[in-house]
């Protein structure tokens, strides 16, 4: 058996979690079911998203129309 190599850091001791970062990571990967968005969060995201939206929605209406496929003449030379 591999002894644990000894440190003075209390990271690898704390259990609890606190405010680092090493701390929380560990929490969140073993409670996965409570890791969730704060609400102020989801709904900036969601109006973020509808704004960007509306914006592609404008410029796509803005643009000029180009034929990608105008009427093709299928007219093959045999």
């Amino acid at each position: 058996m591999t002894r644990k190599k000894k440190t003075r850091s209390l990271a690898d001791k704390v259990t609890i979690r606190t405010g680092r970062r090493k701390d929380y990571k560990k929490w969140r990967h073993e409670n996965p079911d409570q890791v969730t968005s704060s609400t102020r969060y989801s709904q900036k995201k969601r109006q973020q998203r509808k704004l960007q939206a509306a914006r592609k929605q404008a410029r796509q209406e803005a643009g000029q129309p180009i034929a990608i496929h105008p009427d093709r003449h299928d007219d093959k030379d045999d």
